[in-house]
């Protein structure tokens, strides 16, 4: 983390702070909002709980969305020593062995997290949305809640798709299943509409850990499921009507962008390999029912081609939206108001975005500058770059661990990268990348390829492999 300019210890400072620190106080001014069936769905093991959500009927097919999110500036004012190691990293840092939180946990994981049965000061996105997935009425406001339920992404998914009974925290809360249901389904009727609008499902599977004990024993794919989607597509809503509001309010603000992929020619040609032939400039339409397509004819291959395809998009960076001006928008959710609010414990832009929303809600001036906040995109987009350095490295020192007895074993493998850097390539089990040092010429992103295991540097994370007959 030193290496990449990320602190990973709290500065005397910000502890000092830290021990000063006691709840946020209560608001009567607040709208109370404490008695709806609010609920947060997160990873098994997540205590920095960032958004909950709730519906609300409504006539013909319609419901009432609300999405609550931790008051973390209440806190942590801006311009505090708290505020200053967050905006030194930008982000929570997550990897196999530990995960370096963007604020200490007390206040991530206790006071600025939405936890069960705790009363908490919050924003929340109100919206309408169609049983068509039509977006309206959305506000923005500030109120007080109460998580009536912490649930697991996993349990809640197997549930949903009747795999398996509902988990005990749902059948204790009187209401909570034909509340997750009436969610699921406006999450699907999100999902039709953005997928129908040009935005990609992709399936992107990402390492976990398990331990045995103290022991690394393997990296497994923590994959999608239908939980994660009905999270996903409240946050997307969710952080549209945040980028909308402050557009309306005149306010300048940080956005979420990805540019048009400049490697689409890649695209065009894995999906000519597979049978389709894509326009010739970027079409985000076009590519997502061509996804869609794949996702339904062959399940099993889906994950590697979401992987190319990842990769030949690009990365997404943040910028500063001047009101009035065009936005650069989101290719890969096709949506041109973006912007980051619905995760501030744990990551900076959604804390920035918050005060100006607060400071707007209030009638006060913006707490930032254009050039301040240009400048905190540019520094955020490096910021979470070095992270996923971090996070990448890491993981790969865990992999070349579990691999380092397997020397010359062979695996299916796909390219992840093809530049005058270097190829590298990904294996399923465990689930690692490495770099392919023999036999790479003329492979590109998204090509199947059989590789050999020729050496690991645990400390370096390095994996290396040959091209296999």
């Amino acid at each position: 983390m030193l290496d990449h300019g990320l602190e990973p210890d709290m500065p005397a400072a910000a502890v000092a702070q830290l021990n000063g620190i006691g709840a946020a106080a209560a608001d009567a001014a607040l709208r109370d909002l404490s008695d709806l069936l609010w609920c947060s769905i997160d990873n098994d093991d997540s205590r920095d709980l960032d958004q909950l959500s709730v519906a609300v009927p409504r006539a013909a097919g319609t419901a009432r969305i609300l999405i609550a999110v931790a008051d973390v500036d209440a806190l942590v004012p801006a311009g505090s020593p708290l505020d200053a190691h967050a905006g030194v990293n930008t982000t929570s840092v997550y990897t196999a062995p530990a995960v370096f939180p963007m604020l200490p946990e007390r206040l991530s994981t206790d006071l600025t997290s939405l936890a069960a049965g705790q009363r908490r000061v919050s924003l929340v996105i109100d919206m309408t949305v169609t049983a068509g997935g039509e977006v309206s009425n959305e506000q923005v406001y500030r109120a007080t809640v109460v998580n009536k339920a912490k649930l697991a992404y996993d349990s809640v998914a197997a549930w949903l798709d009747a795999r398996a009974q509902a988990p005990a925290t749902v059948s204790a809360v009187a209401g909570m299943a034909e509340q997750l249901r009436l969610q699921d389904r406006v999450a699907q009727a999100l999902k039709r509409v953005r997928q129908a609008a040009g935005a990609l499902g992709l399936t992107t599977l990402e390492s976990q850990a398990v331990y045995e004990g103290a022991a690394l024993i393997d990296l497994r794919p923590d994959e999608d499921n239908r939980a994660k989607e009905l999270i996903e597509y409240f946050m997307i809503a969710a952080n549209g009507a945040v980028a909308r509001f402050l557009e309306a309010q005149r306010s300048a603000s940080l956005r979420r962008v990805l540019r048009v992929p400049e490697r689409w020619d890649r695209i065009v040609e894995l999906a000519r390999q597979l049978g389709t032939q894509l326009p010739a400039t970027p079409d985000g339409g076009a590519l997502s029912a061509f996804l869609v397509a794949r996702q339904r004819i062959a399940p099993q291959s889906f994950p590697d081609l979401s992987l190319a395809v990842v990769k030949l998009l690009g990365r997404g960076e943040y910028a500063l939206k001047r009101p009035g001006e065009p936005a650069e928008g989101h290719f890969g959710l096709a949506v041109d108001d973006y912007t980051h609010a619905t995760a501030p414990n744990r990551r900076y832009p959604d804390l920035v975005t918050q005060r100006l929303v607060k400071a707007a809600l209030a009638g006060r001036p913006a707490p930032y500058s254009e050039a301040e906040l240009r400048e905190l995109a540019r520094h955020c987009t490096e910021q979470e770059a070095n992270a996923d350095r971090v996070e990448r490295q890491v993981r790969k020192s865990a992999a070349a661990q579990l691999l380092a007895p397997r020397i010359g074993a062979q695996f299916a493998a796909v390219v992840t990268g093809a530049s005058d850097k270097g190829t590298w390539v990904r294996i399923a089990q465990p689930l690692a990348e490495g770099r392919l040092v023999q036999g790479f010429a003329g492979l590109d992103v998204g090509d199947a390829v059989q590789v050999r295991l020729t050496r690991t540097d645990i400390e370096r994370g390095y994996i290396d492999f040959a091209r296999a007959p």
